[in-house]
């Protein structure tokens, strides 16, 4: 007994959007290498620790960037299910929130990165947020 598996026209922009947020990580995580390097901070410590901001405000820096870079890793696997399923019936549709969702998220890491967590929410950021209500 055969089986045949349809898939979706359209389905080919959900795989271009699951790699834009590739392409997201990977600035992420060159941010964050490039502000560890900056703030002193050695691996394999995950965060400077309150001695250290006080003493270097580039340690400040760092753990923001650090933190959205987390915070990004950890909404990923309810995204990309989401997507998966929401792309079964509404490929098109799919792909345009994880779009929408990837350029909040970098909104969210340039306004993390000022050192300032009160700016990681900004009208860019602003996006991400009802991408998750949404899906």
């Amino acid at each position: 007994m055969s089986t045949t598996i349809v898939i979706p026209a359209g389905t080919s922009y959900v795989a271009g959007s699951v790699l834009l947020t590739v392409f997201l990580l990977l600035g992420q995580t060159y941010t964050v290498g490039e502000h560890q390097g900056l703030s002193g901070i050695k691996y394999p410590q995950l965060y400077a620790d309150k001695a250290q901001m006080d003493a270097n405000p580039k340690a400040i820096v760092f753990n923001c960037v650090q933190r959205a870079h987390q915070n990004t890793l950890k909404n990923l696997p309810l995204l990309y299910s989401m997507t998966l399923i929401t792309s079964l019936k509404y490929p098109i549709l799919a792909a345009s929130l994880l779009r929408t969702w990837s350029l909040g998220r970098v909104g969210y890491t340039v306004g993390y990165s000022t050192g300032d967590p009160k700016k990681r929410s900004n009208a860019l950021s602003a996006l991400h947020y009802p991408i998750l209500l949404t899906m």
